[in-house]
């Protein structure tokens, strides 16, 4: 497999989505990071890209503690020596009415999906614009939950909307520094996570319903788009999804 110089992190890059997309970039000759709560599956990633002759790092890695985010960009730059791509994926979500979820949960969801997004946004920008050539790509994972929520999804819906102020914030002030930042929002991939969909969820009239899943691989290739577009181009929001599942129209 050849390599194209460049190097790509991926967080949550243990399983599902992360681990689909480490290893389409890997394909595509990034060397890649990828980091997840767990070595194991980390490790299992790792083990795939070097099979595929392909240079691979796993870090184990809470995205909501600020020291642990430090130390991995610091093994980033240690190991590879620059970073061209980062794919803030991790995340994860707690299901309960508002008057219900535990504040604990609430924290737990927005500590790993805004603060994790915010505090690896912020080590790469710091990277990104010390590094020669200066410059990189922000990639952040949405969710369809950025437009519309789900019933009873209050703490993941509030982070998935904080998601897409963080993309473009990040987007402006990272021009002067060549630093690009788009979104892709997904929806209802057959990962880990959604395997419920297949056995129905919770409709906003009540009904519980199976609804469709579309390959994960579809989430995988798009964000190769998205990491691969020349320079001076940026997709900005990209949104995938399985095309009968219930979100655009009265569904």
């Amino acid at each position: 497999m050849d390599s194209n110089g460049k190097v790509a992190l991926v967080t949550g890059g243990g399983s599902g989505i992360g681990k689909a997309s480490a290893i389409a970039l890997a394909r595509e000759g990034f060397a890649v990071v990828v980091a997840g709560r767990r070595l194991e599956p980390l490790q299992a990633v790792v083990g795939e890209i070097e099979g595929l002759q392909g240079k691979a790092l796993g870090v184990p890695t809470d995205v909501g503690d600020p020291d642990s985010v430090a130390a991995l960009f610091a093994q980033t730059k240690a190991r590879f020596g620059r970073l061209d791509v980062l794919f803030n994926n991790a995340g994860f979500s707690a299901a309960a009415p508002i008057e219900d979820l535990d504040y604990a949960k609430w924290k737990g969801v927005i500590d790993s999906i805004v603060n994790g997004t915010f505090l690896c946004t912020q080590q790469a920008v710091r990277m990104m614009k010390d590094q020669k050539p200066m410059g990189g790509r922000i990639i952040n994972n949405g969710s369809i939950s950025a437009h519309v929520p789900r019933p009873n999804s209050i703490a993941y819906t509030t982070a998935k909307h904080a998601v897409t102020g963080l993309t473009k914030s990040t987007s402006l002030d990272g021009r002067k520094y060549d630093i690009s930042c788009g979104q892709i929002d997904v929806g209802n991939a057959l990962t880990e996570m959604t395997q419920r969909m297949t056995r129905g969820v919770p409709q906003p009239n009540g009904e519980v319903v199976v609804e469709p899943v579309m390959d994960v691989q579809n989430v995988a290739r798009s964000v190769v788009l998205m990491a691969t577009v020349s320079s001076e181009a940026n997709i900005q929001f990209l949104t995938v999804m399985a095309t009968k599942m219930p979100f655009v129209g009265r569904g």
